[in-house]
């Protein structure tokens, strides 16, 4: 029997996610309407960009200037993604950035050479130091992430068992710091998942930390996102990682096609989650109509379904 949440948390990734992946650099003006849209929307945490090197992403060089000039709605947490302790502290001097710190662990040996130029293991020892460098600065671990959970596009399949390491290892060392387990997020980068592999994984999971809130980060590579949200919702998954229309995807994870679905579509899993009767706090239209503005500064058809059709409430009510 399905155990749906009565809530769904979405945090909306398609400001950095969507506009990494793109080989053109969209002026600033354009992704700024985007953000300023998406703050209507009823959605409380909106990834604005990243603090990474600028000679692999150019997209985000200009990261610190968009925290400068986005309209901040009250209530709203503007973040950023980093992957080093270089990007951390540039986070950290930005213009009023919601810091929100978190982990990152690659059982994937290429996926982790790929993205961050170091090996698995030395990944997983630099967490410790994250978790130090966090309680420095004041900060608590929001969510600990492991990457590639159902297969790798490099590597192949990567077994469960070595995934559920990898969260023991966060569980121990949660332990070892004496801070609060943090959001445990299952990250299908590559788009491998299916709804029966997600249930095995989300109750492996659920048996080795029953009391931690879990999360997931579903890539649409290969069409099977909303399956994939429906199977975790199932589980009692509560909050999901997702980008407006579609946008995105890594752009190190070996895809080979430009227009390769990226992260599960934010107004197509909140029309799911109506439809469940699951609430969300985000207003469908007002993200339908920020979907069709990523569509219009992109100047491609994106992936998303239902920015393209509508919900159905309009014809609820002339029925």
């Amino acid at each position: 029997m399905s155990d749906f949440p009565k809530f769904v948390e979405f945090r909306e990734e398609g400001p950095r996610e969507g506009f990494q992946i793109e080989k053109k650099i969209y002026p600033i003006e354009k992704r700024i309407e985007l953000i300023d849209m998406l703050s209507e929307t009823g959605l409380k945490r909106i990834q604005v960009g990243s603090f990474v090197s600028p000679k692999y992403v150019p997209q985000m060089a200009d990261t610190g200037e968009l925290f400068q000039r986005i309209k901040r709605k009250p209530g709203v947490n503007y973040t950023s993604l980093w992957l080093n302790d270089k990007g951390f502290r540039k986070a950290l001097t930005a213009h009023e950035v919601d810091i929100d710190p978190r982990l990152l662990f690659y059982p994937s040996e290429a996926f982790a050479q790929s993205n961050n130029n170091c090996s698995s293991a030395e990944m997983r020892e630099k967490q410790r130091d994250w978790v130090r460098l966090y309680k420095e600065e004041g900060y608590t671990v929001d969510a600990a992430y492991v990457m590639t959970a159902f297969g790798c596009n490099f590597e192949g399949p990567i077994s469960q068992e070595r995934i559920l390491d990898d969260f023991r290892f966060i569980l121990a060392l949660c332990e070892e710091e004496q801070i609060p387990v943090p959001i445990l997020v299952v990250a299908d980068t590559m788009g491998w998942g299916n709804p029966e592999a997600v249930k095995r994984m989300i109750g492996a999971l659920r048996e080795l930390a029953p009391d931690a809130r879990i999360g997931m980060h579903i890539h649409d590579t290969r069409g099977l996102g909303i399956a994939n949200l429906h199977a975790a919702l199932s589980m009692g998954v509560d909050m999901f990682e997702s980008s407006v229309a579609g946008l995105g995807g890594c752009p190190f994870a070996g895809h080979g096609h430009a227009r390769a679905a990226g992260n599960v579509c934010t107004e197509d899993a909140v029309f799911l989650c109506h439809e469940l009767g699951i609430e969300t706090g985000i207003d469908l239209d007002k993200l339908i109509a920020a979907a069709l503005k990523a569509e219009e500064i992109i100047e491609a058809p994106l992936m998303g379904r239902v920015m393209h059709t509508g919900g159905l409430d309009k014809y609820r009510k002339t029925s």
